[in-house]
């Protein structure tokens, strides 16, 4: 088989895969590749893809793969579909994980997301926003569907971050501007920077990795702009610890600048769902006054005490979510179980013993 040849079918193999509902496509050299369905990793088939396949991707991605050790680049298929790509080296053979940027963006609704309480956090003129959760938790889903949402409700200029990006948006009711850092500007910190020079409503960071970035998102919210972000983190109580880590060594009133502007937390993992399908499992909390006491005196377990007795509209435990979706059929209780942090926890509230 040609060069050409090779090439071709490994991009009708790219092509299919997707058509086959895979989320991730892995390619590794002189492997069988795999697909990422549902969650699981399953061989796409045995045929193993050979060096010279893998060269030619990496050529046609812009990167050499005779110098390159890893990158993050954007792809398009022949046929018009963008890929986020991150080409790397495993044992010294080439690789790549592809995953399509989609603009089939799902409505709040069919999330299983608070959708009324999203909603009304997507309507603050300013603030800071952040949907956090392990990597392949559907945070980016989740911010793609809120900023879905203010683009057909809302006049506003939503300016996003992202690396790469994930999502292409379609211009409605708002107006887009949306950057790749290392296409349309160097570092995260940097794109903020000039971002608070274009005009914005609404900010998207793809994520918040270090403290300069943190600190300039809370100013951001500060002087009037809606600032939604991610961070790796799996709870609440996590997230507010991670940030306030962030943030405390740069500024003595960064604590306080948290307090008064972060808008609310979601905290998201997905499970297995009886029937089929992936679940998600939350837990949220908007920041009140008490919350923002709470913040501000850095007392995390006095914040996670009241989520634990909240339950409300707008704050919910991860147990109780859990204990919850256990009861209304979404997930098996040992699934819910394993997703709990204290599994003995699970076990007590499913008898009914709270506390």
């Amino acid at each position: 088989m040609t060069g050409t040849a090779i090439e071709s079918a490994l991009t009708q193999l790219i092509r299919d895969a997707f058509a086959g509902g895979a989320t991730d496509v892995f390619i590794v050299e002189n492997e069988a590749p795999r697909v990422r369905i549902e969650g699981d990793v399953t061989e796409l088939h045995p045929g193993p893809i050979p060096h010279e396949a893998l060269a030619a991707f990496w050529t046609s991605c812009g990167v050499d793969p005779a110098t390159t050790q890893e990158a993050d680049v954007s792809w398009r298929i022949p046929d018009g579909h963008r890929l986020r790509v991150n080409l790397y080296r495993t044992l010294g053979r080439l690789a790549a994980v592809l995953r399509p940027i989609r603009n089939d963006i799902p409505p709040l609704a069919n999330l299983g997301l608070p959708a009324d309480l999203l909603q009304s956090w997507m309507q603050r003129r300013y603030g800071l926003i952040l949907v956090t959760g392990p990597t392949g938790s559907g945070k980016s889903t989740t911010v793609a569907s809120c900023l879905d949402w203010i683009n057909h409700h809302l006049a506003r200029h939503i300016v996003t971050l992202e690396d790469p990006i994930e999502y292409l948006f379609e211009n409605d009711l708002s107006f887009f501007s949306q950057r790749e850092i290392r296409q349309d500007s160097a570092s995260f910190s940097s794109a903020l920077r000039a971002a608070l020079r274009q005009s914005p409503d609404v900010l998207f960071l793809g994520e918040i990795r270090d403290a300069e970035t943190a600190i300039t998102a809370l100013h951001a919210a500060e002087t009037g702009h809606l600032v939604i972000s991610t961070l790796h983190s799996s709870s609440v109580t996590e997230t507010l610890d991670r940030f306030t880590h962030l943030i405390r060594s740069e500024s003595s009133g960064a604590l306080n600048l948290l307090a008064s502007q972060l808008v609310g937390i979601l905290s998201q993992q997905l499970l297995p769902r009886l029937g089929g399908g992936l679940f998600p499992a939350l837990e949220y909390m908007q920041n009140e006054a008490a919350t923002r006491r709470w913040i501000l005196d850095n007392k995390l377990a006095e914040l996670q005490d009241h989520l634990q007795k909240a339950s409300t509209a707008t704050a919910c435990s991860l147990l109780d979510y859990l204990v919850a979706s256990t009861r209304q059929g979404f997930v098996e209780a040992d699934v819910a179980r394993s997703a709990c942090p204290r599994p003995q926890d699970f076990d007590r509230a499913m008898r009914g013993i709270s506390g």
